[in-house]
Order: structure tokens, then sequence, then C-alpha cells
């Protein structure tokens, strides 16, 4: 059975069953890989996270700011794929936790950047660095055009995620 798109596009035509059947059995397994995030932070990281309330959304910004450097809300809105308002939001619980600073650009006093506060940025980055030992591992099994290939594919992938939140947002309206 084909299946279709919103756009009424075949999007199985040129996946074949086995790839489905593979990607259907992986997808869960990463999905329960990064649902772990929480019990592999850092105790002084998952401290803060627990007392403020904070979730998986919440360290999608941290680890964005954390690897960027820093950066506006606007630049974190647009990296995840969040609203203005869901972003700033955000940012704004992650500095009452203490765990992101806001200072003005010095290149443009009318803009605020985000930065990992110093106390916490050490283990944070110890905690992405742990989380993508694995993929980076993974990658360095691939060849070159491999690891061209899965980039390409999780972009794909990445690319289909944010067209769906759209429709998400337009079928909940």
């Amino acid at each position: 059975m084909e299946e279709a798109s919103a756009d009424g596009a075949d999007v199985t035509s040129t996946v074949s069953a086995e790839q489905r059947r593979r990607l259907t059995m992986l997808v869960p397994m990463v999905s329960a890989y990064l649902r772990r995030a929480r019990n592999d932070m850092p105790p002084v990281i998952r401290k803060v996270f627990e007392q403020a309330g904070l979730g998986a959304r919440h360290g999608a910004v941290l680890g964005f700011v954390v690897s960027s450097g820093p950066a506006s809300v606007s630049e974190v809105a647009r990296q995840l794929g969040l609203g203005l308002t869901n972003a700033s939001q955000l940012s704004g619980e992650l500095t009452r936790a203490g765990l992101l600073q806001r200072r003005n650009d010095p290149s443009d006093h009318r803009r605020t950047l985000l930065s990992a506060a110093p106390e916490y940025r050490a283990a944070f980055e110890e905690f992405l660095a742990r989380r993508s030992a694995g993929l980076f591992r993974a990658m360095g099994r691939l060849t070159p055009e491999e690891q061209h290939g899965f980039l390409a594919g999780l972009q794909a992938w990445v690319d289909e995620i944010e067209g769906d939140q759209g429709g998400a947002a337009e079928r909940r309206a």
C-alpha cells in the first residue's frame, strides 16, 4: 500500500518495503535514546532542570546555545523551528534557572545575545560530547560517501519534520 503526503505526492514509491521495515524498527530506538537525555545529564545540570521544572525543549535550546556560541532568541527560534514567543519563553526560563545569561550584543546594542552560564558550561559541554560520542563513532565507521548520504538523509528528515510542524499547526487550527 502506497502512502500519500498531504499534497498528494507518493512518499513511499522510492522506499522499499525492507527499508520501511528497517526504518520503523530503528526510529523508535533513536527516539528512546533521545528521551533518556535527562538521565544522562551531569547531576549538577539535572538538579537545575528538576528544580526549575525544565524539559526536553529547554535542553534543545540550551544545547543549541552551548554548541553555537552566543545566539539571539530569533536565531534560536529559527534554528530549532520554534515560534519567537516560544523561544523567548524557553530562554527566559533557562535564564531564570541560571543556565543561560543574557547580554547586549557588542556590535548592536539593540540585540540581546544568549550564552551559557559559565558555571554550567563545562558540565553541559561534557554532556553534549558524551551524548554525541556514539554518533561520531558510527560516522567514523562509514565511508566518506556514506557519511555524506547519512548527513543528507538527516537533513532531509529535519526538513520534513519542520514542514510537518507547520502542517500540524494548520491541522490544530
